[in-house]
């Protein structure tokens, strides 16, 4: 198993190995403007969900061996549009400090570039990522509302000697994880001429579920809350200033298995049941509560970044497109999380997930509606956005999400990246051999991520797989 850092240069210069750097020709780079051709002007109003991340862009890469087609893609890619008109329109700010989206075809940019490095061999041992800036660029959320700023940006980029790297940046105020790989997979589907489901656009239909709970324990569950102006700022400045690295490793599918058998075997009860992430999570948290190593007393908060919408069911449509993404949160005293078993902190984790219910989905519905509607829905934050760099660790799992499914005529990607978060955060998705493994993201402050990076704690990392790391 290996673990590699953000940082691969530095890296590599300890090694006394040359650092790998990737430049992009700007002479070679045509931008293109890829529109549907028809609009039918409507404003689509965003959703509480949707006003919850801001205006940024979430940027996602994907590496194939074989080189895109560019105009082809353009072709694909403007029929796909047909039914995603938000991804072609402009953000507008309405009259209560919302905002809307103006389907006015406006377009959608995508870049054409070409590099003169060859593609490496990128990989969980082989991060990209301090690369990606290059291949990417434009992920500001400043100047986008009002404008006019292309909500889906695309950048093809040209390997010397063949492969391509495909740059994909979704405005995050449109879609959340799910929906946008659903697009990427609607787009797939279409560029193979293969048929694929409508999605439905009806923000009403989200909107019209908020129901406030009359639950003691929900209320106080809710995973957002009002602030002041003040305290918004002060959280948000806190966040930006945070230095992060992130350290990647791989759990193959029978070190899944056994992290898996040693929480049931130490389940706190008969009618106990955890899943294989469950066990992945709690392992995670239980290894870095002791890499952190605050006091014994210390408050750990892990949370759980779920999606609403199954636990909505046939309420919303299944086909719904858009920001449908909830969080709950879990804490125990860091010498009980060191010390407990595999299995009850897994446990836990199970039950901070199921915590997340129809009814506290649809209060949390109505809350966020009722700060859009008082025009402060930018004053709504997590609850545990205020100390999330100090004392909380969150966990987004993308482990059943295609990304290695995304075909644009050149095969399968073998690898993407998924970016560096601003607080701290394990990511977990599938390999890209989909092969039952996954691969884990740990984005951590930079003296945690420098110790998680030695041999010791990769050790740590692997203990409970019944092999050595390296295997």
């Amino acid at each position: 198993m290996a673990v590699a850092r953000k940082n691969s240069a530095h890296r590599a210069a300890r090694k006394g190995l040359p650092a790998f750097r990737t430049t992009v020709d700007s002479r070679v780079e045509r931008v293109h403007t890829v529109r549907v051709g028809a609009a039918d002007g409507a404003r689509i109003r965003l959703t509480g969900y949707d006003l919850l991340t801001g205006p940024w862009y979430t940027p996602l890469t994907f590496f194939y061996r074989d080189t895109l087609d560019g105009a082809a893609l353009r072709d694909s890619l403007a029929r796909t549009l047909r039914r995603y008109p938000l991804l072609a329109g402009r953000l507008e700010r309405d009259a209560d400090g919302g905002l809307s989206v103006l389907c006015n075809d406006a377009g959608v940019r995508f870049t054409e570039a070409y590099c003169p490095d060859p593609m490496r061999e990128y990989g969980h041992g082989l991060r990209a990522e301090p690369v990606i800036g290059k291949l990417l660029r434009e992920v500001s959320a400043f100047g986008v509302v009002g404008r006019d700023a292309p909500l889906l940006k695309i950048r093809l980029t040209r390997m010397e000697g063949g492969g391509s790297v495909l740059g994909v940046l979704v405005n995050h105020s449109l879609a959340d994880g799910g929906s946008t790989l659903a697009f990427l997979e609607s787009w797939s589907r279409e560029h193979l001429g293969m048929p694929w489901e409508e999605p439905s656009h009806a923000r009403e239909a989200l909107d019209g579920l908020g129901r406030p709970s009359t639950d003691p324990a929900t209320l106080e569950a809710r995973a957002f809350v009002g602030v002041g102006r003040v305290r918004h700022l002060t959280t948000t400045l806190r966040v930006g200033v945070n230095k992060l690295a992130t350290v990647t490793t791989r759990f193959g599918a029978a070190e899944l298995a056994a992290l898996k058998a040693e929480a049931q075997r130490t389940l706190p009860g008969p009618d106990a049941w955890v899943s294989t992430n469950d066990a992945l999570t709690a392992h995670l948290w239980q290894v870095l509560s002791e890499l952190r190593g605050r006091p014994a007393d210390a408050v750990e908060w892990l949370g759980l970044i779920v999606g609403a919408q199954s636990r909505l069911g046939d309420a919303l449509p299944a086909s719904y497109w858009g920001n449908c993404v909830s969080n709950s949160w879990t804490s125990l005293d860091a010498a009980r999380l060191r010390e407990s078993p595999l299995g009850a902190v897994a446990t836990d984790v199970r039950r901070c997930l199921e915590s997340n219910t129809e009814d506290k989905i649809r209060d949390e519905i109505a809350f966020l509606g009722s700060y859009r509607r008082k025009g402060v829905s930018r004053h709504v934050m997590s609850v545990r956005a205020p100390d999330v760099s100090t004392t909380s660790l969150s966990v987004n799992n993308w482990s059943q999400f295609p990304l290695y499914r995304i075909d644009l005529g050149a095969g399968r990607p073998f690898w993407y990246e998924f970016p560096d978060l601003p607080v701290p955060t394990v990511h977990i998705a599938p390999t890209p051999e989909e092969d039952g493994g996954r691969d884990v993201y740990l984005c951590l402050p930079e003296a945690v991520a420098a110790v998680a990076d030695t041999a010791p704690w990769r050790e740590r990392l692997h203990s409970r797989s019944g092999t050595s790391v390296g295997s």
